[in-house]
């Protein structure tokens, strides 16, 4: 049961590495896009292609990307042996975590 759950920690924390990626995708097609309509953000000032190329390159970047997270979790999750709720959320937390890391590290 511990081991499992140990796999299942370690395999989401190494997924958080590539998440970067579609992580920083979403903010940039957001913070570009609604945010920026909305006033909250500022466009880049370079961006003049349009939002619909960006729609192209993030969504299945994203959708490859989720596939992956969810096949991988899905299979250690009942060998796993806890809950459903906490299972998930404590997979999605993992996976930030490196996500995080990168962001705090790069603002200090």
């Amino acid at each position: 049961m511990w081991k499992w759950r140990l796999t299942a920690a370690g395999i989401n924390l190494l997924l958080g590495i590539p998440a970067v990626v579609p992580l920083f995708l979403i903010w940039y097609y957001l913070a570009n896009g609604p945010l920026a309509d909305a006033g909250l953000t500022s466009r880049e000032p370079t961006e003049n292609d349009g939002m619909t190329l960006w729609l192209v390159i993030v969504v299945p970047v994203v959708a490859v990307f989720g596939i992956i997270w969810w096949l991988a979790n899905d299979w250690v999750r009942p060998r796993a042996s806890l809950a459903p709720g906490a299972y998930w959320t404590a997979g999605a937390v993992l996976t930030l975590w490196p996500v995080w890391a990168a962001v705090v590290t790069s603002v200090a």
